[in-house]
């Protein structure tokens, strides 16, 4: 595998002023007077501002009648007027001797209902209902799921070269030693090469040896990797702002037949569930291919998550694949498939890849070998 550091062209202010655009027009036919977005993500995404979180009131407001406003105290007024996004959208400072909710309020009908960003502060939206009670307000993911789902070209180039990265530092890996070695340590390397390879951030690095491996979400402890252990390997972060997030199981030394087994069920569902992707199918169609071949093995009681998640600016967002989701899906949607078994107080098995929807079915963008790598 080779590594670029070659970085993609940065998103233009028309970019972001077609993004907000889009979001208020989404807005207007879901029923919304308008959306309210707070630092976190969806602020990442509509404008390119990512302020520091304090106390203090940061929101944009957006309304298919009105232009942009981003609402902003005033000590950081001057990083928000450099943001990328700035030139589409109109700054409304506050200094600490003015409430901010009656700044903000100001630029609000006295009645209508408000799509607000999940990771609004409580005291904020608090605050606002103060100076507003005719108002309401509904989650953003609740009110536009797919806000972000659909990545255009452009976004789908970092993704692919985030998945690119994670993919590289996973070859590397392969090459140390795991034999007597804390999980903390792997885990450690395998953070420095994300970073090596191009990662501004590392948002994890699961490192789960043994019965460890049979806890999804376990987080790399002090326990010394042994000779016979599964270790499962998930880990990634954001690159170009964009995120990676790939699974790989290894085993150190040969596996028993059992283990072997299991990871090629994972395999065969894993490789089910990506065969699933395609314009038109439905989110739980992804995840009903892949448990089908996990339920048929027998080991469907020890499949206990869903079979994919999005990821975009975050590593976990709309669209999930799992049961009762109906949407459809449709080109520029990308999410993780990741069949696992976790026999408890045993090992675990996870393969993971993320995928992108195309006009005739599905593309990996991560494309290391999914069959099980014996390490030292």
């Amino acid at each position: 595998m080779t590594h670029t550091t070659t970085a993609p062209a940065p998103f233009t202010a028309a970019d972001y002023r077609a993004r907000m655009a889009r979001a208020a027009r989404s807005a207007a036919k879901a029923g919304l007077s308008g959306l309210l977005v707070a630092p976190g993500p969806d602020l990442v995404y509509l404008t390119g501002y990512q302020p520091v979180t304090t106390e203090r009131l940061t929101l944009l407001v957006l309304a298919e009648d009105r232009d942009p406003v981003l609402v902003v105290p005033t000590l950081e007024a001057p990083d928000a007027a450099h943001a990328a996004g700035a030139p589409a959208l109109s700054l409304r400072d506050w200094t600490d001797a003015k409430d901010p909710y009656a700044v903000a309020s100001a630029l609000l009908p006295g009645k209508g209902r408000f799509g607000v960003s999940d990771n609004a502060w409580a005291m904020h939206l608090l605050g606002l209902q103060r100076q507003l009670p005719a108002l309401s307000y509904v989650a953003l993911t609740e009110a536009l799921p797919m806000l972000r789902a659909v990545k255009d070209p452009a976004e789908i180039a970092r993704l692919e070269a985030a998945g690119a990265a994670a993919d590289e530092a996973y070859g590397e890996i392969l090459k140390v030693r795991f034999s007597g070695r804390k999980e903390t340590e792997i885990a450690a390397e395998l953070a420095e090469l994300l970073l090596r390879f191009g990662h501004s951030q590392v948002d994890f690095t699961v490192v789960g040896s043994g019965p460890n491996g049979a806890n999804p979400h376990h987080e790399a402890g002090d326990r010394t990797i042994v000779e016979g252990d599964m270790v499962v390997l998930d880990f990634g972060g954001l690159k170009h702002g964009y995120g990676s997030d790939t699974t790989r199981t290894v085993h150190v030394g040969e596996p028993s037949t059992e283990e072997q087994h299991v990871h090629n069920v994972v395999l065969a569902a894993q490789q089910a569930g990506y065969d699933a992707v395609r314009p038109g199918a439905a989110c739980q169609d992804v995840d009903r291919a892949a448990r089908k071949v996990i339920d048929a093995a027998g080991y469907g009681e020890y499949f206990i998550h869903r079979t994919g998640h999005g990821i975009g600016v975050t590593t976990h967002e709309p669209p999930y694949m799992i049961e009762g989701e109906e949407r459809e899906l449709v080109p520029g949607m990308c999410f993780s498939v990741e069949p696992g078994i976790y026999l408890p107080g045993r090992f675990g098995v996870r393969i993971e890849d993320i995928v992108t929807v195309t006009e005739s079915g599905g593309r990996r963008l991560n494309n290391t070998p999914r069959e099980m790598a014996i390490v030292e």
